[in-house]
């Protein structure tokens, strides 16, 4: 389980953050959802000790995240390009990454024959470095080292951004899949709302730092997205 306790972040007299309480259960996925400064990347941010809070905690199974890094073994995550080692190419980092997560060289490989969908071929055998791959494809292999060594927290920042029709789809089911028995929860955020309503069972929109509107997902619910957002 997820809990934020009082959340607030402020740069200076700006507060680009207040959320006084969130609670996501384990195994749930779950949705952050608002337009361009909401503060979704902020509060993942936080999630990961990235930044600090100005007020408040969040803390990830009974973990304070800001007090303990133990957290940090049982959690995946990619928010963007800045998480991977650009110098590396895709085999290194992947091996870097399991090694991290207690996985030999079998393992690695063994996982990463999972994704040869996902990848296209566009990833591995390439002889790049992860600089020198496109923006999608700095994201296929952020998203696949996220759920190296069985995560029981994922938390994904704008994963369906950059990526092409067919990929966008993969990933759906792969964080179907990811929830199905209720394990591992799922975070993300997306500007999609049609991709967050059909992975995500619960949505919570944010408007300038502030929790507007939480929804148990239905089929009602992406006309509800789309008629509050055009207003």
């Amino acid at each position: 389980m997820i809990q934020s306790n009082n959340i607030t972040k402020k740069y200076g007299t700006t507060e680009v953050l207040h959320i006084e309480e969130l609670t996501i259960p384990k195994g749930q996925s779950f949705g952050l959802v608002g337009n361009n400064g909401a503060g979704k990347t902020t509060f993942f941010n936080i999630l990961l000790d990235l930044i600090r809070p100005t007020t408040g905690q969040i803390s990830n199974h009974d973990v304070v995240v800001n007090q303990s890094e133990s957290w940090k073994s049982f959690t995946g995550s990619f928010i963007d390009e800045t998480f991977l080692i650009g110098y590396l190419t895709p085999e290194e980092y992947f091996e870097f990454i399991g090694d991290l997560r207690g996985m030999n060289k079998a393992d690695v490989k063994s996982f990463l024959t999972k994704f040869e969908e996902f990848f296209n071929g566009e990833i591995l055998g390439k002889k790049k470095y992860l600089r020198d791959l496109s923006k999608g494809n700095q994201k296929k292999a952020g998203i696949a080292a996220a759920l190296m060594g069985n995560p029981q927290v994922v938390i994904l920042d704008e994963p369906f951004a950059n990526l092409d029709p067919t990929t966008q789809i993969r990933l759906k089911k792969t964080l179907k899949e990811l929830t199905e028995n209720k394990e591992v929860t799922v975070l993300v955020s997306s500007h999609d709302l049609s991709h967050v309503t059909e992975v995500c069972e619960r949505i919570v929109v944010l408007d300038k730092g502030h929790v507007v509107k939480d929804i148990e997902t239905s089929e009602e619910t992406l006309k509800e997205l789309e008629s509050y957002f055009s207003v």
